[in-house]
Order: C-alpha cells, then sequence, then structure tokens
C-alpha cells in the first residue's frame, strides 16, 4: 500500500520544515540545541500535522541515535523494556531516542516505568502532545524534560509546500496538471494549520479529479470538497474545546461582540450547542452580573429556545445571547463575593451563628444571655435596623463592594439612603 504524500515527502532537514520559525529558526532554542548534538529529553506540544514527528526523526539523524517510535495508544511497559534492552546493542552505542507520541494515553505507571532510564541518560526521551502537557504528562517526567509548543502553521507558510506537493505528484502520475487561481489558497486556509492534511488533499484533488486532454484540472469546488470542515480544531474532551469556551468568555467580558460571534459560530458549526449555552448562562452570572441583573433570565430564556428549537434555528437566540452579554454592562462583583466568603469558610475560624439569628427558643441554664433577641427589619421605618448579622470572629468582614455601574449605583445609593435614615431615627 503506497504511503500518503506527506510521509512520502517528509522533510529531511530543518531548513524543510514548513513553519516553527519561533522555534527552528537561525538562532532559535531548539534549532540550537539540535545543532549542539547534545539531545535532552523534551516535550513536543502541538496539534496533529505541525512537525512534531519529523523534527524528533531529523534530531535523531543529525545526532546519529537509534530511533525507536512508540505510540501512547499502543504502546505497553513490554514495548518501553524492549526499547531499553537495545541500548546495549552495537545499533545503540551512540544512544537511544525514544520518540513516544501521544504520551498522554500512557497511564502513570507506564509514564513512571520511563524515569529511571531518562534519569541516568539510558535513553533520550522526546515526547509528542496534542493536549496540554501540565494537564497530561507525569509531573515527574515534566520536571525532567524542556517543553517545547508547535503552533499550527499559518497559511500563507502552507501555500508553497501545497504548489511543490500539486507538482511532485503530477510528476510521479506522469501527468500535467493545471491548479485553478485560488485552489491552494483555499487548501492552506481551510487545513487548520495542518501540514500533513494539506499535502495529503493536494495529492486526493489530483486522484479524483478529472483528466481533459491529457491535463488534470484541479477545480476550486474539488478543493472546498476535499477540505470542508477541516478547518474545525474541535475536541469536546480536548484542550480545543476549552480553548473555545476560553475565547468566548474572554471576548464577551472585553465587549467584543464580533469576536464573541465567532467562537460562537465555531461551537455551533461543532454541534455543540450545550457547551455553548452552559457557558453563557456562566457569563451572564459572572460578568455581567449586578450591572444589569436581567441578563441572566433573558439567556436563560435564549438557552431554552436554543434547547428545544434544536439546529439550525437554535443559532438564532444564541446570537442573540452572545451579543447581548457582549453589549452589556460588566460587574464582576457578586462573583467577588461569593470567592471571598468562600475562602473565609474554608480558610478562617468563622465562628458560630449570632444568638439572635438561630433557629431556636430555649436557652439553657448556663447562658449568660437567655432570649433571642432578634428584631424584626418589617417592624421599623425602610424595612431596616442595625443589627449584627456575621459570626462575631468576622463580624466586620466585607465581601461585596458596589460595582460602578449604574445598577449598583442606584442600589448603593438606596443602601446609605437607609444607613442615615436608621442614624437619625438613633439620635431621637
Amino acid at each position: 500500500m503506497t504511503a500518503p504524500l506527506a510521509d512520502r515527502i517528509r522533510p529531511k532537514t530543518l531548513d524543510d520544515v514548513v513553519g516553527q520559525s519561533h522555534l527552528l529558526g537561525e538562532g532559535k532554542p531548539l534549532r540550537r540545541i539540535i545543532e549542539s548534538g547534545k539531545i535532552p529529553n523534551m516535550i513536543f506540544y502541538g496539534s496533529s500535522g505541525v512537525g512534531k514527528t519529523t523534527v524528533a526523526r531529523i534530531i535523531a539523524e543529525n545526532a546519529h541515535m537509534k530511533l525507536h517510535k512508540l505510540n501512547g495508544t499502543s504502546a505497553s511497559i513490554s514495548d518501553i523494556k524492549d526499547v531499553i534492552a537495545d541500548t546495549n546493542t552495537i545499533d545503540g552505542m551512540n544512544g537511544v531516542l525514544l520518540y513516544l507520541d501521544e504520551i498522554q494515553y500512557l497511564n502513570k505507571k507506564q509514564q513512571q516505568s520511563l524515569l529511571e532510564y531518562i534519569e541516568n541518560g539510558q535513553i533520550t526521551l522526546i515526547a509528542s502532545t496534542t493536549e496540554n502537557p501540565y494537564f497530561y504528562v507525569y509531573n515527574a517526567i515534566i520536571s525532567r524534560s524542556t517543553v517545547f509548543e508547535f503552533k499550527p502553521v499559518t497559511a500563507e507558510e502552507l501555500a508553497p509546500a501545497i504548489s511543490r506537493a500539486f507538482r511532485i505528484v503530477a510528476d510521479e502520475l506522469g501527468v500535467k496538471v493545471k491548479v485553478e487561481k485560488g485552489v491552494v489558497e483555499h487548501i492552506a486556509r481551510g487545513c487548520g494549520g495542518d501540514v500533513r492534511k494539506s499535502i495529503n488533499t493536494a495529492e486526493l484533488c489530483v486522484l479524483s479529479a478529472a483528466s481533459a486532454e491529457g491535463e488534470i484540472v484541479i477545480k476550486a469546488e474539488t478543493a472546498e470538497v476535499l477540505t470542508q470542515r477541516s478547518n474545525m480544531r474541535y475536541d469536546r474532551d480536548g484542550d480545543s474545546h476549552y480553548d473555545i469556551l476560553s475565547a468566548l468568555q474572554k471576548s464577551i467580558r472585553g465587549s467584543d461582540e464580533n469576536a464573541a460571534i465567532h467562537y460562537a459560530a465555531r461551537l455551533i458549526e461543532a454541534g455543540d450547542i450545550i457547551s455553548l449555552s452552559r457557558r453563557l448562562l456562566v457569563i451572564a452570572a459572572e460578568d455581567v452580573g449586578l450591572a444589569y441583573p436581567q441578563a441572566i433570565p433573558i439567556v436563560k430564556a435564549c438557552v431554552d429556545s436554543a434547547m428545544q428549537l434544536g439546529l439550525p434555528e437554535a443559532r438564532i437566540p444564541l446570537a442573540n445571547a452572545v451579543i447581548l452579554l457582549a453589549t452589556a454592562p460588566k460587574s464582576n462583583s457578586a462573583y467577588n463575593a461569593i470567592n471571598a466568603a468562600l475562602d473565609d469558610v474554608r480558610n478562617r475560624e468563622c465562628g458560630d451563628f449570632p444568638r439572635h439569628l438561630q433557629n431556636k427558643h430555649f436557652d439553657g441554664e448556663g447562658a449568660a444571655v437567655k432570649g433571642q433577641h432578634y428584631l424584626y427589619p418589617h417592624d421599623y421605618p425602610n424595612h431596616y435596623v442595625k443589627q449584627q448579622y456575621l459570626p462575631d470572629p468576622i463580624k466586620d468582614r466585607v465581601y461585596y463592594h458596589f460595582g460602578e455601574n449604574k445598577t449598583e449605583q442606584a442600589a448603593y445609593a438606596y443602601r446609605r439612603h437607609i444607613l442615615e435614615e436608621c442614624e437619625k431615627q438613633s439620635k431621637k
């Protein structure tokens, strides 16, 4: 079976690698490490198809090390022991480099089995992961490794590689290939920074295109079909899921309705209206909050409508919610207040409830003060009377600070008014 084009033309030198100039450009850190010939344990973090495996192969060849490749989805401790055994052979005399792809799929025990060997230098480990290594890789492995982040390749960087792919396929097939204007750019934009996908898409375009008068013409429609949805980097259980939700919330918090609706569109296109709806409910309470309290029931109504409608119509009430939240005044005063109160509950000795707030009416013989002595606020002017509500150890704590928006400042003005009236009554 013929290997995909991306594997057949895999780069042999660092200069041939597409993208990653922040790591592999002249004078950049990873390039200098590779050129030194002294290879440390490393973790390559980045999405699929951005050159992690290719760079690991180039490192092994430049350092003249024996390369072993394992995949975390299928590797066992026995496989790892087989790699270790190779360190005592002639092939491994210059060192053994273990490239462990998708290390996040190894369990803790499997990852721990590597520690002794990377600690004493029997093997050099290069692990790759598409997930955040600080969440998915065992801490002891991280502490013994250097993490390098591989970034998605830009459309501008991909375009020359795609054009080259068309030329190579044409030469291999011995045919003339004509690529219509815009095809290369569409593939470059549509493959979401994935070099492997871009190159393989170019090959598929040639293999699926019709031949006319001895010439294969690659039309824009063909490229559109073969690259559809591939620019959607989305995994409901992975980093991209949380990255999109984070970008959505930060855009709404920053009052950028255009960015917010863009990230909402990504979630809608992925069909994940549940995650979008849940995050919008959080944002209404956390970021808009008391500056516009009506946002909470309005967003709830939009979410309920979306759930009843389903896609594609669900996009409409959800868009209303996104734009409402992005353009609404913002306040996180309630969010800060509950966090401060929880911090006290978890970390301070708060004491018992004040006696007059307790739900009991009998005092034992040893009680210093008998009677509940609770003052009923509705019996007083403005439905307010001054009395202690917090426990004694924290009786002067202030958790909530009125936000500087119209709604909360109106509430603050009312609070000042009833306090002033109470003070006047006490002086009479």
